[in-house]
């Protein structure tokens, strides 16, 4: 399961929905999605490690689609959703040649993937499905390849705000950063590091220079755990 079915409903509308929630904070979706890929493409500079082939699970409308061709130089790129309205917009909106939407039951893992990428979608999936999905996410990774899971922060009481005001995330049951960890560790992948992004709003953008030094306190609105699908009979260094 990838989002509920309930995400047809706001497929026409879901940007404009998701800004009404991300009023507050100044910022538009993409100032978020944007700032996620480039700090994930600094992790990977760090880790001399170059995804040719992308797994977005839970892509939605596609529109992280651009940034993993401009950002992190991708060449081919799958997005996956439960939502077939959502799929429809993605394909008809970012789908070329390098990038390709598909609904998650026409989607089979091979273990081919470089990097999968999951930006708030697991706070959406039953606790008693989470285990499943991280499974089926590692059987599309290469071994060796990278995760890199996006989750709203639930120890800010900022995020727990804007998703009260967004409607497909008023009942969501967000994950704390040692719930992710726990939650891939026993899935079969080694934890790389967890940092937590977006402290500032706009009005205080003057300050967002500082947000670097405060990676590793749990206050930012959003985190992301980056861990490796470990190989059987290897240690990863």
């Amino acid at each position: 399961m990838v989002q509920p079915p309930q995400f047809n409903e706001y497929a026409e509308n879901y940007e404009e929905t998701l800004a009404q929630g991300l009023a507050m904070s100044g910022e538009d979706s993409s100032y978020f999605a944007k700032g996620r890929v480039l700090w994930l493409r600094g992790c990977l500079q760090e880790l001399s490690d170059q995804p040719r082939t992308i797994l977005d699970y839970g892509c939605g409308t596609g529109s992280t689609s651009p940034l993993f061709q401009e950002l992190l130089g991708a060449e081919s790129i799958v997005g996956l959703d439960s939502s077939a309205k959502l799929i429809e917009r993605a394909h008809q909106t970012y789908g070329s040649e390098r990038s390709r939407f598909l609904p998650i039951e026409d989607y089979y893992p091979a273990a081919k993937v470089d990097l999968a990428y999951c930006n708030g979608v697991f706070h959406h999936i039953p606790v008693s499905e989470r285990a499943q999905v991280v499974a089926y996410i590692a059987q599309a990774l290469r071994p060796g390849g990278l995760f890199a899971l996006w989750e709203n922060n639930p120890w800010n009481p900022g995020t727990r705000y804007v998703m009260s005001r967004i409607p497909f995330d008023r009942d969501a049951i967000t994950l704390t950063p040692p719930e992710t960890r726990q939650l891939l560790s026993g899935g079969g992948f080694e934890i790389l590091r967890t940092d937590f992004l977006f402290i500032f709003p706009k009005a205080l953008s003057w300050v967002r220079w500082m947000e670097p030094f405060l990676l590793r306190l749990p206050i930012g609105a959003q985190y992301q755990v980056l861990a490796r699908k470990t190989v059987p009979g290897c240690v990863i260094s």
